[in-house]
């Protein structure tokens, strides 16, 4: 009985996988290639999508057979019972959700990505904020639906973290914090200034013939993905059709570069999980945290490295003789790595970068505990931004606009990107004491033996573990900023001699 149980489960969530897969290329091509004016009819088409999707998670059919393995799980295998476990979990929370919301929340993203576009376009929130307080409130909402109503918060970030929650995180962010506060003040006042001046006139065509390069020797399998521009650079759909994208500047070549790189990570972690369960959680992602760790790993240790930029200096210089002639290679690597008091997040070093990921978690939580009205977030922000690191930025799109991630009511995703730092950190650390030579791997541009070991390590446990508990299965110790410390210490301090 169970066996046909379990195939009518395995065909349910086969169906769900799919049409979530089309409804991700809808969202891709939205960012991507929509017409301007097209928005209104794209967010019926996604409003549509998500009533046919939301049909699918929860039909009764699936809740039966859910209800059956349930009854005799003793019989299952280990892999069956986690795939139980997790279709419930999804089962549950679909259930929850009245189609009416479903519908309703796919119409606001999409009504408030536009939105959230001309106000950044007009560096005005007052055009956002309306969006934005219908996507803290639909936020809460959903919260309430699935019994969360008194921690709101904590079931948003259970959601893209399983087993995370604010409290657990303050606790790891205020270590970070009080170490990482006077690195960046080491650093900001040193005597070594990297020039940052040297990135002008770089030729797009040339940036897109390189990044190419350097993502695909990565690992990243181009038959199974692509990379296109867009507003803000994101990594969407699953091992068997990755949807990249980056942004290009003339006169910020790296901006496209470790855009394409991060997204990369992201890519090679779906293209690692097994193709043949994508469709349940022995193929999915554990969760944003762990994303970020493989996304931050070959963004910051691998391709910020002087191994990496041994073997790539030349390429780069060949791409771009002119612009680099005359610039050394400890100039070049300096500016490469430059540490500054950036406003804008994505543009942001790897040393300041949790700082900025601190301040917008400190914001979300006043948000959601009521202390943070809507139309105070800009002050807010300007005053973390200048307490934290002593920024203040000029309007609106280099302050509280700057990112994309609220127009889709995505709160409480910002604090992965740092936990995912702390698991980069930590997986380096690990990758470096098993794999005796990595550094002269990365100095040749051999890149395999580290991915078979994160494809080992990380992508094939799926979605077994929650983040705690993929990390002490990882690399034998739970989640902790102390790696993250010690490497940008090692990095960076070397680089920045003290006057």
């Amino acid at each position: 009985m169970n066996s046909q149980e379990y195939d009518t489960l395995d065909k349910l969530l086969r169906r769900i996988h799919n049409l979530g897969s089309v409804s991700g290329l809808l969202g891709w091509d939205e960012l991507v290639n929509l017409p301007a004016d097209s928005a209104d009819q794209r967010a019926e088409q996604s409003a549509a999508m998500a009533q046919v999707c939301h049909a699918a998670s929860t039909d009764p059919e699936l809740g039966q057979a859910l209800n059956a393995l349930e009854a005799n799980i003793d019989s299952l295998n280990e892999e069956k019972r986690i795939v139980v476990r997790e279709a419930r979990k999804d089962f549950d929370r679909s259930a929850k959700l009245p189609v009416e919301y479903v519908q309703r929340k796919a119409r606001l993203d999409s009504a408030a990505y536009h939105a959230w576009a001309h106000a950044k376009q007009n560096s005005d929130f007052s055009e956002f904020a309306p969006f934005l307080q219908k996507q803290v409130d639909a936020a809460k909402e959903f919260a309430t639906y699935l019994g969360w109503e008194d921690r709101a918060y904590d079931c948003l970030i259970d959601l893209h973290d399983p087993g995370m929650d604010a409290a657990t995180i303050d606790g790891l962010f205020s270590e970070l914090k009080e170490e990482l506060v006077p690195i960046v003040g080491h650093i900001v006042n040193a005597s070594t200034k990297p020039d940052t001046s040297i990135f002008r006139n770089f030729p797009i065509e040339e940036q897109r013939a390189f990044l190419n390069e350097i993502t695909a020797a990565l690992g990243f399998n181009y038959k199974r993905g692509r990379i296109d521009e867009s507003l803000h650079p994101f990594c969407g759909g699953n091992g068997a059709d990755i949807r990249m994208t980056t942004r290009f500047d003339k006169d910020n070549p790296l901006d496209s570069l470790f855009s394409a790189i991060h997204e990369t990570g992201h890519g090679m972690y779906e293209q690692g999980l097994p193709l043949d369960q994508l469709h349940n959680a022995l193929g999915q992602a554990a969760g944003m945290g762990a994303h970020e760790s493989q996304s931050r790993l070959w963004e910051n240790q691998v391709c910020r490295s002087r191994a990496f930029w041994n073997r790539y200096e030349s390429d780069f210089r060949t791409r771009f003789p002119q612009q680099l002639d005359g610039i050394s290679s400890d100039a070049l690597y300096l500016a490469i790595n430059s540490v500054s008091k950036n406003p804008i997040r994505v543009d942001s070093d790897e040393v300041t970068y949790n700082l900025h990921i601190i301040i917008r978690f400190e914001i979300e939580k006043r948000i959601f505990d009521g202390s943070l009205p809507i139309d105070g977030v800009p002050d807010a922000w300007n005053s973390l931004y200048d307490e934290l690191l002593d920024i203040q930025p000029r309007n609106d799109a280099e302050g509280a606009l700057q990112d994309v991630h609220w127009s889709s009511g995505s709160f409480g995703y910002f604090p992965s990107y740092c936990l995912g730092n702390m698991l980069a950190a930590q997986l380096w650390y690990t990758a470096l004491e098993q794999l005796e030579g990595l550094e002269r791997d990365i100095e040749k541009g051999e890149f395999s033996r580290l991915l078979s070991w994160l494809r080992e390590a990380v992508h094939s446990k799926g979605k077994r573990y929650p983040l705690n508990a993929l990390a002490i299965e990882a690399i034998g110790s739970a989640l902790s900023p102390k790696a993250l410390i010690a490497y940008l210490k090692e990095r960076y301090l070397p680089l920045y001699t003290q006057p």
